[in-house]
């Protein structure tokens, strides 16, 4: 009797951990995804001003420009967080697009503002991108936690869930093509 009550003491306290040992790696997480939305954001708001300067540059990369803005236009706010990820994918794909047509106009690249601009950028890229990697790093806890065994078994049973690695795109793994 007393083994088979030390038996469910020591699974209750092992449920008890598992458990919180679960929601902490979600909050991990959260608060991960949380900083680095702080930086996707800031870049948000930088691409209409770059958007603005280049336009008035590379008047005839139209189509290119506008499918940029479709992008910015969407309310960054009410996004769920999977639909930031891949906004955020296209976007990035999308400006280094931009920034490769602005290497063909020299005065665009001698400009203050555009040279203020891109190191604006530049400096919330990095913070992005280091963003990214704790991000990245609080997920594979997480689905640590959901896929091994036995804290799975506690993660399925209270709804705990894998989450989502911001990843780049194939279509970013390849150099920019630019049609000049």
């Amino acid at each position: 009797m007393l083994y088979v009550g030390l038996f469910f003491l020591a699974l209750i306290v092992f449920l008890i951990y598992a458990y919180n040992k679960g929601i902490m790696a979600r909050n991990f997480t959260s608060e991960a995804f949380a900083t680095m939305d702080v930086y996707l954001k800031k870049r948000w708001d930088l691409v209409p001003n770059l958007l603005e300067l280049v336009k008035q540059y590379a008047k005839h990369e139209e189509k290119l420009l506008t499918e940029v803005t479709k992008l910015r236009t969407q309310n960054y706010s009410a996004l769920p967080t999977d639909e930031k990820i891949n906004v955020n994918n296209q976007l990035g794909k999308a400006l280094t697009q931009v920034l490769a047509v602005a290497e063909n106009y020299p005065d665009l690249k001698a400009n203050q503002n555009y040279n203020l601009l891109m190191q604006q950028l530049s400096a919330v890229e990095d913070d992005i991108a280091n963003a990214r990697k704790y991000y990245n790093g609080t997920v594979r806890l997480l689905n640590n936690y959901c896929d091994l065994f036995p804290t799975n078994l506690v993660a399925a049973k209270f709804g705990i869930e894998r989450g989502k690695m911001f990843e780049i795109s194939a279509d970013e793994r390849n150099n920019v093509k630019v049609d000049a």
